[in-house]
Formats: structure tokens, C-alpha cells, sequence
């Protein structure tokens, strides 16, 4: 089978787009993590098809893919390229749209080559938990942003132990039995972070983290005091910003994830 693919990216985030619009890609796990593979395909941290929603919730909906070819509910980065797929591939002209995807109704705003998108609202937050690793008891945090995410704040990004003790903490007991991304969040400035995340299904570091950088952004607001909106640098250089609404007892409303969503290339790959 020959697919045409795009390749995309939000931030240094990367992924492969495929229209299955008719229904006939049918890939397995194993197809999936060959073509985001860097050596031996194409090459990416996950894999989206564009796919008609069946519910009538959204003008769309997706179907996406850890670079390991597991399912994910949801991705950040992923969200705002996939918006700006659809606007490319179906002649999309709305100022908005909105996708299905595992988490939730996604709504996506296009500025350009910017995307902002909403998420769904975040739960599960708890704060400064005592958790023992190799590397000592560390205080973390985590929250869902439609998915499991923990936040370790470091005084330098530059010197975090972003693969070994990401992978510690991703399998650690404290967060089975799905296991959680972890983000190393340094404090740059009134409202701005820097951010490294360590993710869940590409089990390693990655160049940015829509989902991740959210988290750590809400994270902040209670640790730190933060207010809307923040702005994060990712480990790929680029600027992510995330607004938000506190309802005043511990929980957001309004999450909105903005940065860029860039077009890198477009082929056809034999699998």
C-alpha cells in the first residue's frame, strides 16, 4: 500500500498526517511506529489520520498515534497541525473548526501559521507529593490535560535529568497503571517558563509538549502564583503560550494552547 502523507510541525513536535477520509488505511501498531521511525521511515513523534466524525459533535475528528504505535487520547501540538491539515487538505476557509478526538470536542482558531486551540477541562491535579526515586525524594505534581502528566520544577532546564529520571518517573509506582509524561519546569520569570518533557509512547525527550507545557503552566498558578496567560519556551527554541480561567477552588476552565503549526514536507512512502 502506498500512502501520501504530510509532515508536520508545532514547535519541534513532529508528526505524520494521512487523509482517511474513505476509510481505507487500516495500520497496526507495528506499521505506525515503522513509519515514525527516524531510521527506517519517515520519521515523527506520532502519526495522525483525519477521519469524518461519526457522532455530528464536531466538523471533524482524528485518530491518533504515540510514535510506538500506541493510541492517545489526546496532543497539543498535535491538535493545532492537525487543524491546519484539515484546512489545507479539505479547503477548509472557517476562522474556526472543531475535531473529535479521544479526550473531547477540540476547538481550533487559526491566526496564520498559529494555531489555538481549547482543551478539555484538566482534572486529577495534585500538588508538591513526596515521590522517592534514584535520584532522591522529589517533590511533584501532576495533572490530566487530556493526558497524565507529572511536573517537577528544576532550577536549570539546561541540567535536568530529563531521560533517566523522565523514564523513572513515567513507569514509577506512584503513577500506575497507565504511567504519566514528566515535565522539568524551570521558572524564567514572572509568568514564563522554560519546559522539557519526557513523553509516554515515544518514551523519551521530545522538542516540545503541547499537553506537557499546559500542565506545567496550571501547575504554576498554584505553586508560583501565575496568572494568565503564561508564556513557556520549549526545548526546540520556540514560544508556546496557555491562557486560562481559575474558578477559585482549585480548578481551570477556558485552557487554550496557542503556538505554531508549520508544513515540512509532503511524500509517498511504500508500507
Amino acid at each position: 500500500m502506498t500512502l501520501e502523507f504530510l509532515k508536520m510541525s508545532g514547535a519541534g513536535n513532529d508528526f505524520i498526517l494521512l487523509d482517511n477520509r474513505n476509510g481505507r488505511i487500516v495500520l497496526t501498531p507495528e506499521q505506525v511506529a515503522k513509519l515514525c521511525h527516524r531510521q527506517f521511515g519517515i520519521g515523527a513523534d506520532g502519526l495522525m489520520l483525519l477521519v469524518p466524525s461519526l457522532t455530528g459533535k464536531a466538523d471533524w475528528a482524528w485518530r491518533f498515534y504515540n510514535s510506538d504505535g500506541s493510541d492517545a487520547a489526546m496532543c497539543g501540538n498535535g491538535a493545532r497541525c492537525f487543524a491546519r491539515y484539515i484546512q489545507r487538505t479539505t479547503g477548509w476557509t472557517k476562522p474556526t473548526m472543531t475535531f473529535e478526538t479521544a479526550a473531547g470536542v477540540i476547538t481550533a482558531e487559526f491566526q496564520g501559521e498559529r494555531v489555538t486551540i481549547n482543551l478539555t477541562a484538566p482534572h486529577d491535579l495534585r500538588l508538591s507529593e513526596k515521590v522517592t526515586t534514584q535520584a532522591g525524594v522529589l517533590e511533584v505534581s501532576s495533572i490530566n490535560t487530556g493526558v497524565p502528566h507529572a511536573v517537577v520544577f528544576v532550577e536549570d532546564a539546561d541540567k535536568a535529568m530529563v531521560q533517566p529520571l523522565g523514564s523513572e518517573l513515567r513507569w514509577h509506582e506512584h503513577f500506575k497503571p497507565r504511567g504519566t509524561n514528566v515535565n522539568f519546569a524551570q521558572v524564567q520569570g514572572p509568568n514564563q517558563l522554560r519546559v522539557r518533557t519526557y513523553e509516554r509512547g515515544v518514551e523519551g525527550e521530545t522538542l516540545a509538549c503541547g499537553t506537557g507545557v499546559t500542565a506545567s503552566a496550571l501547575v504554576a498558578s498554584r505553586l508560583h502564583g501565575f496568572t494568565s496567560p503564561i508564556r513557556i519556551q520549549v526545548q526546540s527554541g520556540d514560544e508556546l503560550s496557555v491562557s486560562f480561567r481559575s474558578d477559585g477552588q482549585g480548578g481551570f476552565s477556558d485552557v487554550r494552547l496557542g503556538g505554531p503549526a508549520s508544513f515540512v514536507f509532503e511524500g509517498r512512502i511504500l508500507i
